[in-house]
């Protein structure tokens, strides 16, 4: 992935989009060519030397099955929108603007293991489960389910755990933009209201005009 400089995130950024991405596309490369799966994946900092990124896929799917030729790679996705140059201030004084796209993204590169064992596979959907019900005033459990449907639905899926090698991440916020533009952006987005907007206008506000700032 290109990243100009001023685009690269800090450690904590990254570490924070990971930790609460949604789903997150696993691409593979086989012999059947590339592979992909969209699927909610749960980071494991401590995992290894550079974490992990772990979920559990369908048992029917055979993207598991195919071995996989050098890294597998998994494409974590943070909030975008489009930009339009009708919120740049500079606009009025030369017109040297264009259109483009904001947005936050990850490239997670590893070895792909695969868990079988079922006492494996029921912990890590607990913690899943656990981690996107918490919000709510009656979290869904487990529990909730019947035991007997619970294992059959977790012999219906194999166990995915992305060890990571490396990451390439890119936070796309503007910040070649002058702080002028930047401010009509924000309210730009802040006023379309579009989904992702409010999510973009926020994360600009914390990577290109606190560093601004700074």
């Amino acid at each position: 992935m290109y990243v100009p400089k001023q685009f690269v995130p800090d450690e904590a950024a990254v570490h924070d989009l990971l930790a609460n991405q949604g789903a997150s596309d696993l691409i593979t490369l086989t012999q059947q060519g590339l592979l992909a799966t969209l699927l909610p994946f749960e980071y494991a900092p401590a995992s290894g030397g550079h974490g992990a990124l772990i979920g559990h896929m369908a048992r029917a799917n055979d993207q598991w099955r195919e071995p996989v030729q050098g890294e597998a790679m998994v494409i974590v996705r943070g909030p975008e929108a489009y930009m339009t140059p009708s919120w740049y201030a500079t606009k009025i004084d030369n017109h040297r603007v264009v259109p483009t796209w904001n947005y936050v993204t990850a490239h997670v590169y590893g070895q792909l293991i695969v868990h079988e064992d079922p006492s494996w596979i029921e912990a890590q959907i607990r913690r899943l489960t656990d981690r996107h019900e918490g919000g709510y005033a009656e979290p869904w459990s487990v529990d909730d389910a019947p035991a007997k449907f619970v294992e059959r639905q977790i012999r219906a899926v194999v166990g995915i755990e992305l060890v990571i090698s490396r990451i390439t991440a890119k936070f796309k916020l503007s910040q070649n933009q002058p702080q002028k533009n930047v401010e009509g952006i924000v309210a730009g987005l802040e006023a379309r209201g579009q989904a992702g907007d409010v999510a973009v206008a926020a994360a600009v506000r914390a990577h290109t005009l606190t560093a601004t700032i700074r």
